[in-house]
């Protein structure tokens, strides 16, 4: 009671301008906060004592210096730990040496050079089989074992020799009638015993699991898994090559330092040059063709520590040895693995890869001889199956070939690949290998080549395809564009398999929507559609239709255009499949948010969003997780941003009741359309000047109304009691009086229902600090609200005192008494002649009472009641335990009283001090504050009238912790 009736008098206009920066006229001159730093730095030459530097030269920089940079002398922590962290920094010298030449070599050839190991997994996706396989499984022998350590040399050598000829003689198992799965498994196993061997130190057992492994790949049995068994082999052969290459190299080591990137054969010791010399001999003496070649291409490396010329004269003889070769697919295989091997040691010489290529033209009518029809007639499998098994190992050489070549070589290859009959397999293999530019400048020609193919054995649809996927990365000329389409066009419709047309379609989109009209690309969705509706055959081409989709709004993201394509939505009608159709339509709205720069009110692009929204909306059950549904709301929340009717408001508030009706399962939509139906109240009073006629009232109450109705259907009760809050000030801003009463109303009657904990961010957390954060907010608007005619005085703020003096608080909470705190701060503004802040057209209570003795009366009453719940609290707190607590609210009222109170009144100037000592009473004085709040006092007693404070001052003595 002491504070409101002595709450002194505040005139915030003045004290306004007291609390305001000195403002200091400031000479710009050479000045400016944005301009360049000059950063003098002093170099030292001479220490004079620890901390000081005597400074006999300095340079001036004119450029920008960071001062975290400077302190860190230039290094910056992350990069540091990036480097920490780096294998190549942390390792041996010897192995950084050794990684960053790997790293040197592998990338000579460049990053725009497709490795192969890109295309490993596609292989081994693509062709599998169900039949059952056989592989021959090395046998260790026991030969040797018993050997003593005084054996000589000889009798080792004559063993391992003896070792070598065991797997010629048998010392192998077959496992017969493996699945698929088990095969690769028996091969990985076949590796891992190749890496066992070496880390064992027996090195002639793993020369014979590789022998074995090569061996494999003469076998063709199961022919259409032969280019995985490839893929599967050679990685084995990697492995094995790596591990010669670097046992030679760690020989060659003086002094723990490895020869240099770019080393020459003279550099090499002799006994790391007999080593290599030694593995090729074992390697000549190989008997069979296959196993020889993949053995020795493995290590072709492994010249470089002979002469200079070593793989050079190799790959030659390498090449020729394919010749020798008699199965064509085994052969074109070998010769991949040729170029491959090339292209990571010697990509420099190209005329050899170009000779393996032309051997491979030379012999290319053998895949049409008596004798692979007849394979093919034992296993049952058709010619243009078969020819999709040679496919990876002459794109794969081709892509060699043509890597880097200039236009007049790749026109030669073209060329001679035209003179051969059912050249339908190269063609495709040049079209996947050969520059994009370089294909789309010859496009009629590739068309007339592709014209003249054999349908029987590689399809058409396959070589179009292949030239849509080039025309999707390069532009043909202007003029051939049409006809490219129409040609292309006639092929791909007449395709009767569903899958076959859909694979093609696919890529021919892309190239439709990049140089032609909507109108061409609505005649390409609807004949998608007509092939793709009958037996619903759509529902097996769910990637590629997605794959179109993402193509047309790609191209054409202007939405009004892209709705206008008559079979734009028709085409989406297809996908039938719920979680297929929702990924399309989140798609489609993420190229919305995107690309929409301005506002919209088009009915065609609303309509279509708005069903889009819808099915993304339907497709939330119980089981949907949080993100999903977050996901959803935004992309939802992004559409309803961009609607704009301009100054047709009711239009826009009828939009915004549909939406509601539609999305009433998000609550984030809601709470989206909550905000921008009060913003759209705001906009109404701002281009009324808030002098609301008799129509704009109407439609501001509807507004209000829409609030108030959808807020009690949220689930988040800080949400809703935010919302609460938020409309009412909207209400009040428009002179809905009534309206606001009943949001604030309803807000008062919300807090009984907060609970103690509450989830933020998937983890519980107490509500205590977020119900006071809201209560100091509704109090900040409770001041201008005014009374109701009919209701008692402050029947807000009683009614909300009352609520949190019912409330469950925590035993060890102060938060109640922190609140009532703040409503002192409240009450002692309702006294002021003058509220600090007004409503704009809104008569507040100190407008209404006029300062009305009543009035002044009723709010010292709420205040003694207020007043004596917190002393009462402060007793409370005597014991041990809760000193530290009393201390700090006695400080905390202290200063609500210095802030607010006329302390000239005698009584309230003790109680004033009584709070002070008790603040400090118990040794748990926050010292700190309690200096600047004695500073604030000695302050405020030199401004005039304040004499006061000097007393106020002397009574308050400041003790020490101790």
């Amino acid at each position: 009671s002491y504070l409101l009736r002595h709450a002194r008098s505040r005139n915030y206009v003045s004290e306004s301008e007291a609390c305001k920066l000195e403002s200091v006229p400031l000479d710009f001159g050479d000045y400016h906060p944005l301009k360049p730093i000059t950063v003098t730095e002093s170099k030292t030459k001479k220490m004079t004592r620890k901390g000081s530097t005597s400074s006999t030269s300095s340079s001036s920089s004119s450029s920008v210096m960071d001062p975290l940079s400077s302190v860190l002398d230039g290094t910056d922590p992350l990069s540091l730990f990036a480097a920490a962290a780096d294998p190549v920094t942390t390792s041996l010298p010897v192995d950084g040496a050794r990684r960053k030449r790997d790293k040197d070599e592998s990338s000579a050839v460049g990053s725009d050079f497709e490795p192969w190991s890109s295309k490993r997994g596609e292989i081994l996706a693509r062709y599998t089989t169900t039949e059952k396989l056989s592989i021959n499984l090395y046998m260790g022998s026991e030969k040797g074992k018993a050997t003593t350590t005084g054996s000589a040399v000889s009798e080792k050598v004559r063993t391992r020799l003896e070792e070598l000829d065991d797997l010629e003689e048998g010392s192998q198992k077959e496992l017969l009638n493996l699945t698929q799965q088990d095969y690769m498994n028996r091969i990985e196993e076949l590796n891992q015993s190749l890496k066992d061997a070496w880390s064992s130190d027996q090195k002639v057992k793993a020369l014979k699991i590789v022998i074995q492994c090569s061996k494999l790949l003469s076998d063709t049995t199961v022919i259409q898994f032969y280019p995985s068994k490839f893929v599967l082999i050679t990685d084995i052969l990697d492995t094995f090559g790596k591990l010669v290459y670097e046992r030679i190299l760690s020989m060659c080591m003086d002094n723990r330092v490895s020869l240099p990137d770019n080393f020459s054969p003279e550099s090499v010791n002799d006994t790391a040059k007999e080593t290599c010399l030694n593995w090729f001999f074992k390697i000549a003496s190989i008997r069979e063709l296959i196993p020889r070649f993949y053995v020795e291409a493995a290590i072709l490396k492994c010249n470089k520590f002979l002469s200079k010329t070593g793989i050079s004269e190799c790959l030659p003889r390498l090449t020729s040895m394919i010749r020798g070769i008699g199965d064509p697919l085994v052969a074109v295989y070998a010769r991949a693995y040729l170029c491959r091997v090339g292209m990571e040691v010697a990509p420099q010489l190209k005329e050899s890869l170009n000779k393996n290529f032309f051997d491979f033209l030379l012999t290319f009518k053998q895949i049409h001889g008596d004798t692979v029809q007849n394979q093919l007639v034992v296993q049952c499998v058709e010619i243009p199956l078969y020819l999709t098994l040679y496919s990876p190992a002459i794109d794969w050489i081709l892509q060699c070939i043509a890597y880097h070549a200039p236009d007049v070589l790749l026109t030669e290859m073209m060329e001679r690949c035209k003179k051969l009959g059912n050249n339908a397999l190269l063609l495709n293999s040049v079209m996947s290998a050969f520059r994009a530019e370089f294909i789309a400048a010859r496009s009629m020609d590739f068309i007339g080549m592709i014209k003249e193919c054999d349908e029987s054995g590689f399809p058409k649809h396959l070589l179009f395809r292949s030239l849509g996927l080039n025309l999707a990365l390069a532009d043909p000329p202007e003029n051939d564009r049409l006809q490219i389409l129409n040609e292309a066009w006639k092929v791909i419709t007449k395709l009767k398999n569903p899958q076959d047309y859909i694979n093609c379609a696919e890529v021919w989109v892309e190239y439709t929507c990049r140089h032609f009209t909507k109108r061409e690309v609505n005649t390409v969705l609807a004949d998608v559609i007509k092939h793709m509706t009958p037996d619903r055959a759509f529902e097996d081409a769910y990637p590629q239709l997605q794959s179109i989709i993402q193509k047309v709004i790609t191209y054409i993201y202007d939405f009004a255009l892209l709705f206008s394509v008559e079979k734009f939505l028709p085409f989406l009608d297809m996908f039938q499949k719920e979680s297929v159709r929702v990924e399309v339509c989140k798609c489609i709205m993420e190229s919305f948010i995107k690309h929409q720069q301005e506002s919209t009110k088009d009915p065609v692009i609303l309509n279509a969003l708005l069903h889009i929204c819808k099915t993304m909306h339907d497709s939330v059950n119980a089981l949907t997780l949080e993100d999903e549904k977050r996901m959803l709301a935004a992309l939802i929340n992004g559409f309803i941003k961009m609607v704009s009717f301009g100054r047709d408001f009711e239009q826009q508030l009828s939009f915004y009741v549909e939406a509601r009706s539609m999305f009433c399962n998000l609550e984030p939509v809601l709470v989206q359309l909550i905000h921008s139906v009060n913003q759209l109240a705001m906009e109404t009073r701002r281009v009324m000047k808030g002098n609301h006629s008799r129509k704009t009232a109407a439609f501001v109450r509807a507004c209000v109304a829409f609030c108030f109705i959808t807020i009690p259907s949220l689930s988040g009760i800080f949400t809703r009691l935010n919302l609460y809050l938020h409309s009412g000030q909207v209400a009040l801003a428009n002179q809905c009086l009534s309206q606001a009463d009943a949001f604030f109303k309803a807000a008062v009657s919300l807090v009984p229902e907060v609970p103690k904990m509450i989830s933020v961010d998937g983890k519980m957390r107490p509500s205590d600090a977020f119900l006071l954060e809201f209560l100091c907010n509704f109090f900040s608007t409770l001041l201008v609200v005014p009374d109701h005619p009919e209701q008692g005085v402050l029947f807000l703020v009683r009614g909300l005192l009352n609520v949190i003096q019912d409330y469950t608080w925590e035993d060890n909470s102060d938060d109640k008494v922190r609140i009532y705190t703040n409503v002192l701060h409240l009450l002692s503004a309702m006294t002021q002649e003058a509220f600090i802040y007004h409503v704009d057209k809104v008569d507040s209570n100190d407008t209404l009472y006029g300062g009305d003795s009543k009035f002044l009366a009723e709010i010292n009453k709420l205040s003694e009641t207020v007043v004596s719940q917190i002393l009462d609290h402060l007793k409370t707190l005597g014991k041990e335990e809760t000193l530290k607590r009393q201390s700090q609210l006695a400080l905390y009222l202290f200063n609500t009283i210095l802030a607010h109170g006329d302390l000239r009144n005698n009584r309230l100037n003790q109680l004033s001090v009584n709070l002070w000592n008790l603040a400090q009473k118990h040794g748990f004085a926050d010292t700190k504050t309690m200096v600047k709040s004695l500073e604030y006092i000695k302050r405020r007693s030199k401004q005039p009238e304040m004499s006061h404070f000097t007393d106020l001052a002397l009574r308050l003595p400041l003790q020490s912790r101790t």
